[in-house]
């Protein structure tokens, strides 16, 4: 399981909340199918990628990246907290890595399919973690919250938002269970920003932050390799997800994410390899942007032609989402379907107001 390879054969099933066709058919993939979960497989020079498992019916994977640094390798992204998790990565350390020490461990952002082994890895290796200021203390924050009662704050945005008590009570028996997925973060980091370049092996790899899912997520470009690691930013199948949560209800995530998108289309080649965090490796980065962007334009206009009349955030999930809404998406739901219409107020082409029980509702602006 942990030989490289460079093909394999389980295919992954990812699937966007947001309604529409979000893949695209002009994109050139690194390989043909998917590798088995544990697979380490060769993407460059002294870049390897590591398949490893999540717990999620609708994602059942993520990609890391090792990066052969010096004597040791650079690890991007860890995976989730779990103990299958950490028996892949011993393997990884055994065999592909050539038992040679993790020198660096890079989050591209605060997830924790991304940070939760952050810590247990650090703290094996003796290596510096490496983010953004905004995902790190992020992070942070979330993980404090676990076994802690949900806010008062946090359900009057869900209220405000249209769900019923039933609703809400189940969301207060969910809510902390961020830091259950990973182990205690280091006490401390190295902060990289946008437009700072970190050298890996002699090669020197470019930040550039994106935001929108999530606040500074980091990309790491290498002009030398032509190949750059997106994280969530990018992905070849699924548009990741976009939403308004109750620590910043006024936010506008999904401008942000356009102009993230915009921003990467700026900053890379066309023909760059992208490794993304979920999916098979690609080329094609632009006309995949370019998607991105009009999949959230055409959702953004058919929510403004749905608000005609007052709707609540929980009323127009028929415009913008494939799948049902069920307990088990409903959050995200409720979060991507704020962002659309903050993004809508924004561009002062809604306006919200309060109905009389107390939830808001937004309606299309008279000309």
């Amino acid at each position: 399981m942990n030989a490289i390879t460079q093909t394999a054969k389980k295919a992954a099933k990812d699937e966007s909340l947001i309604s529409g066709d979000t893949s695209s058919p002009l994109l050139k993939f690194f390989c043909d199918e998917n590798p088995e979960t544990g697979t380490v497989t060769q993407l460059a020079d002294g870049v390897l990628w590591l398949r490893m498992p999540l717990p999620m019916a609708g994602l059942d994977h993520i990609n890391l990246y090792i990066i052969r640094d010096g004597d040791g390798w650079a690890v991007v992204d860890t995976g989730i907290g779990s103990r299958e998790s950490k028996g892949i990565w011993k393997s990884a350390f055994e065999g592909a890595m050539g038992g040679l020490p993790v020198t660096k461990v890079i989050c591209t952002h605060l997830h924790p399919d991304h940070t939760g082994l952050a810590g247990w890895i650090c703290d094996k290796f003796g290596a510096p973690l490496i983010m953004t200021r905004g995902e790190y203390f992020l992070c942070r924050l979330m993980a404090a919250d676990t076994g802690q009662p949900a806010p008062e704050h946090a359900l009057e945005f869900y209220r405000m938002a249209g769900l019923t008590e039933t609703q809400i009570e189940l969301y207060k028996a969910r809510f902390g269970g961020f830091g259950k997925a990973i182990t205690p973060m280091p006490v401390g980091y190295q902060r990289i920003m946008d437009g700072q370049s970190l050298t890996l092996g002699g090669r020197q790899w470019e930040i550039i932050v994106g935001s929108g899912h999530s606040p500074e997520h980091a990309c790491l470009f290498s002009p030398e390799l032509n190949l750059c690691l997106t994280g969530d930013q990018l992905l070849p199948n699924i548009s990741s997800n976009v939403s308004v949560w109750p620590t910043e209800f006024e936010g506008n995530p999904l401008q942000d994410w356009i102009d993230s998108c915009q921003k990467l289309k700026a900053a890379l080649p066309a023909g760059v390899l992208v490794g993304p965090a979920h999916g098979i490796p690609f080329t094609g980065a632009h006309r995949r942007l370019d998607k991105l962007v009009l999949h959230h334009e055409k959702a953004l206009e058919r929510l403004l032609d749905y608000c005609d009349t007052p709707k609540r955030a929980v009323d127009v999930y028929p415009v913008l989402f494939r799948r049902k809404i069920n307990d088990g998406n409903r959050i995200m739901a409720v979060g991507e379907s704020l962002a659309h219409l903050n993004c809508l107020l924004a561009r002062g082409l809604i306006r919200r107001r309060f109905n009389d029980a107390g939830q808001y509702t937004y309606q299309r602006r008279s000309a």
